[in-house]
């Protein structure tokens, strides 16, 4: 089974990274520093930050096998998804709709749904009572701040990929600021 080229998934993104040949190693890095600063995100996330010190501080050292493991294992599914997007020149989702009968591709596609469903009510939740805190907005107003600020985001996206680039950046060198101040 070979995937229609015509429905490539993110073709807006697909090797959207230009990379110029011959070039110096400053060059080649300011070509990558968009797509590492949207990845370093997943790492900085104030709710993974609080679950951590939350959890260290109720299990204490029993935590830390489990956080060990798990982080071994993440570093091996991106080592494994960098090795088969250079090998073969497909993401994840392209390989699984070449390789996978019908049926359970949509199988997956339900699971992986629910399961971003999931994380994504906790982070707009926990962003509509940080808001709560805050300013002292009524949590129902924070949570509807907090979805309008996606889809803001989500709209920003039809400008082009190095946009969104550039926000994620000016909110890390943000942070970084704060952090040093």
């Amino acid at each position: 089974m070979k995937a229609h080229p015509k429905k490539q998934s993110l073709s807006e993104v697909n090797q959207s990274v230009r990379v110029p040949k011959n070039a110096s190693f400053l060059t080649t890095l300011r070509a990558f520093l968009g797509p590492g600063a949207l990845v370093a995100v997943g790492y900085m996330d104030p709710g993974n930050w609080i679950t951590s010190v939350v959890g260290g501080a109720s299990y204490k050292y029993l935590l830390l096998s489990v956080v060990l493991l798990s982080s071994l294992i993440a570093m091996q599914l991106q080592q494994m998804a960098g090795k088969l997007g250079i090998v073969s020149r497909q993401d994840l989702a392209q390989a699984t709709a070449a390789h996978l009968p019908k049926g359970l591709r949509y199988l997956l596609f339900i699971v992986i749904e629910l399961a971003l469903m999931a994380t994504d009510l906790a982070e707009v939740i926990g962003s509509g009572i940080a808001l709560h805190l805050l300013f002292g907005w009524p949590l129902l107003f924070s949570i509807f701040i907090t979805i309008l600020d996606v889809f803001l985001l989500l709209s920003i996206m039809k400008l082009g990929f190095r946009k969104i680039e550039a926000i994620v950046s000016t909110l890390i060198l943000t942070i970084l600021v704060i952090l040093f101040t």
